[in-house]
């Protein structure tokens, strides 16, 4: 009777086994590499804003410098923990004041930090 029960179970794993068919891993994501435009000298803006929610130099700040750096048309992007202040160089052509507030808005969960004391001129 065990010998039965042996076949059994080793049939039923051997139908698994040969009956299940092998997918291929998903080939990889190609990344796109990102055009920077040139950013044109004549319509350079500087903004200057506080960022509330943030909890650390290296996490945070750095954070938000990165992917404000990252937009195209960003010249130069300085975030200071300490004071609450980003610094933003941009091509007003390709960026806005208002769609700098909506990266660093997005940053992390979309609900941290908040762009308050916005000055945008030359």
């Amino acid at each position: 009777m065990n010998l039965s029960k042996f076949f059994a179970v080793a049939s039923c794993c051997g139908i698994v086994v040969t009956g299940c068919k092998q997918t291929a891993s998903p080939a990889p994501e190609k990344t796109v590499a990102k055009v920077k435009h040139t950013i044109n000298p004549e319509k350079l803006q500087t903004a200057t804003f506080t960022i509330d929610g943030m909890t650390c130099a290296i996490g945070c700040a750095k954070t938000i410098q990165d992917e404000l750096s990252d937009l195209d048309g960003v010249q130069k992007a300085a975030v200071d923990f300490d004071k609450k202040l980003a610094t933003v160089s941009f091509d007003s052509s390709l960026q806005t004041p208002e769609s700098l507030t909506k990266v660093v808005e997005a940053t992390a969960d979309g609900k941290t930090y908040k762009v308050s004391n916005m000055v945008a001129g030359k």
